[in-house]
């Protein structure tokens, strides 16, 4: 996935940076709520008062962590990848799995930070599960927009058929199953078929 900013020993930086590219990491592989303040801080070489000057809360600090999250994952990594990788909307939809493939095979995967997150929070009052719901609106969105240009008939339900296939390949990635992407790849052959798509040779 997009590569993140190397933080060790690099003073230069503010702190309110260094302590978004610490919680950056640590959030990403352990969720929100498995990682204190003093993690965060100690990560970003910080004292607790410059978190605290620059978020108002742990809460505060997650939502910019998901912010970031959409910027780098989503737009710039999920999005970008699959646009420069295929001509036509359906080999874009097909190329998302492709990429989770090459994702799932690297040490460092982490899963989806928007699902961790939103599990750890259940109160649907709570701004950080809220977030997380929005962010994964918008990464249906986006497959929304390619199901549209594919003339899919009903662009919103296929997005979210298409999502469940994306978030199902991540869960069972998880699990250990190092073929998830491509076997979700194939239930999304099925459904572009189905919509009459013109699939890429």
């Amino acid at each position: 996935m997009a590569a993140r900013d190397s933080q060790a020993g690099d003073r230069s930086r503010s702190g309110r940076d260094r302590i978004l590219d610490a919680a950056y990491g640590l959030f990403s592989r352990a969720g929100v709520r498995a990682i204190g303040v003093d993690t965060i801080t100690a990560e970003a070489d910080v004292a607790k008062m410059t978190l605290y000057r620059n978020f108002a809360s742990k809460n505060d600090l997650a939502l910019a962590f998901l912010a970031q999250r959409e910027e780098r994952w989503t737009r710039g990594w999920v999005q970008a990848e699959a646009l420069s990788r295929a001509a036509t909307p359906a080999g874009q939809l097909l190329a998302i799995f492709e990429i989770f493939s090459e994702w799932f095979a690297r040490e460092d995967f982490e899963g989806c930070a928007f699902i961790t997150s939103l599990l750890e929070f259940e109160d649907p009052a709570e701004p950080v599960r809220g977030a997380c719901v929005t962010h994964l609106a918008n990464i249906r969105a986006f497959i929304g927009e390619l199901a549209t240009a594919a003339r899919v008939e009903d662009p919103e339900r296929f997005a979210a058929q298409w999502h469940i296939l994306m978030k199902g390949s991540i869960v069972a990635a998880h699990e250990g199953d190092a073929d998830a992407a491509m076997k979700a790849r194939e239930l999304g052959l099925l459904l572009l078929a189905r919509e009459g798509a013109a699939l890429p040779a």
